[in-house]
């Protein structure tokens, strides 16, 4: 098969060049253009007819995020953000994310040309291209074969077996991508630990990824002024707990998830999300802006209360644990498990200790397995409930499938049916 097709953009030329030597490293990928700002990239995808595309944030004449909107109206292909560390740069990378970006990558330092961030940098980046091209064929094949039906159920026209899977055997054709709305936030945190997906295959055949319906063409927002009055906190007694895994794909279906929750929700919600150091702050701060709970980054020793949201910080492992009669968020930066740090599991298998409260665990989409093995464990020990989302809305199926697998969900839904899932349980308990 032929390599798949790799656009380049940023503004500078020693970055381009870093940049392409590190993506065709890997022969099933070729760099077929470049462009140095966000109008070049515009034009450059009719002339390459790009695969998936690699995109600076910060560029003259037109930034990543206007260009990423231009080319997702037309084109709908996985884009992959390159994001520097300034608070600017990692709020403007979440809000490419809600906006439709498949990933990012962070750049790699070049202050003195670091050669081992820059072999890790590479690393990721392969990995993250071949999980964007890999949901964008097999959206390619699901459109496809839609499209194929329809005609058959519609114009009874007479597709022989044969016939039809030679139109799905193309997995060269341009799909469609998914788009999600959202809005602003900040940083924090100095360690860094580079993402780092486990048990990536050799060959892009190997895995197998789902890619969500389509969302809505326009989302209702309410000012910040007007969702943060309506916050209420309730900081009473706590006697459920709702945990929620994810990694690729995860900041679009949180907000999907968060912001449906209601601000006296009567348990606190802590949230692993497989992000480096310095954007989970920003992550924390945008689904802030969109929810009643109150959401933030964790922090050592902070106590849970109900109504609240905490997200796990890049680069450290968050645990619960009780003081006396209260709830607490630990963190350490003991070595990564599963290739995290923060690690889902180590979140759910904190709770196995608490079996006093009602414990309520999600797994979304992303890459790999890790939660997986956590939930199987809180199943086993019979908690209220254990949730995987379902493979029609994951933008990678992953995580959710090896619970599935596992036998550790007792529900599967699609992301949409989250919330009020939650809701439902969390009011009956």
């Amino acid at each position: 098969m032929e390599p798949y097709r790799v656009l380049v953009v940023d503004d500078s030329a020693f970055m381009r060049k870093i940049i392409t030597d590190l993506i065709e490293k890997d022969s099933q990928f070729k760099v077929v253009g470049t462009a140095q700002n966000g109008i070049e990239a515009v034009t450059s995808v009719e002339t390459s007819n790009p695969d998936v595309i690699t995109l600076d944030l910060e560029m003259p004449m037109m930034n990543g995020i206007d260009a990423m909107q231009h080319i997702l109206k037309k084109h709908k292909l996985p884009i992959i953000m390159l994001s520097g560390i300034s608070e600017a740069n990692t709020r403007d990378t979440i809000k490419a994310l809600q906006f439709g970006a498949f990933d990012f990558i962070r750049k790699p330092t070049m202050v003195g040309a670091n050669a081992q961030d820059i072999h890790s940098v590479g690393e990721v980046l392969i990995e993250k291209l071949k999980i964007a091209v890999l949901t964008r064929r097999k959206k390619t094949a699901t459109t496809n074969q839609s499209t194929l039906f329809s005609k058959i159920e519609n114009k009874k026209t007479d597709y022989s077996a044969e016939s039809a899977s030679n139109l799905l055997k193309d997995d060269r054709i341009i799909g469609k991508k998914t788009i999600k709305k959202s809005a602003e936030p900040k940083t924090h945190l100095e360690q860094s630990t580079p993402l780092k997906q486990t048990n990536m295959p050799a060959k892009l055949d190997e895995v197998k990824v789902t890619v969500p319906p389509p969302a809505p063409k326009h989302v209702e927002v309410e000012s910040v002024s007007k969702a943060k009055s309506r916050k209420s906190i309730n900081i009473g007694s706590i006697a459920s707990i709702i945990a929620i895994g994810t990694s690729t794909g995860g900041p679009k279906a949180l907000h999907e998830v968060i912001s449906h929750l209601p601000a006296d929700l009567a348990a606190p919600v802590v949230i692993v999300q497989h992000m480096p150091p310095r954007f989970t702050k920003s992550l924390a701060q945008r689904l802030n802006h969109f929810s009643e709970l109150e959401v933030c980054e964790a922090e050592h020793g902070m106590q849970l209360q109900n109504g609240r949201a905490y997200v796990a910080p890049g680069g450290y492992h968050m645990k619960v644990e009780r003081q006396q009669d209260q709830y607490v968020i630990s963190l350490s930066n003991e070595p990564p498990r599963n290739g995290h740090r923060p690690s889902v599991d180590v979140l759910f298998e904190s709770l196995l200790d608490f079996q006093e409260l009602e414990r309520h665990i999600v797994l979304m989409t992303g890459m790999g397995s890790d939660g997986a093995q956590g939930m199987k464990k809180l199943a086993d020990q019979g908690v209220a409930s254990t949730i995987a989302e379902a493979e029609e809305s994951c933008v990678v199926y992953g995580m959710p499938r090896s619970a599935v697998e596992l036998g550790a969900a007792s529900k599967v839904l699609p992301l949409s049916h989250i919330a009020p899932e939650l809701m439902k349980l969390v009011l009956k308990h």
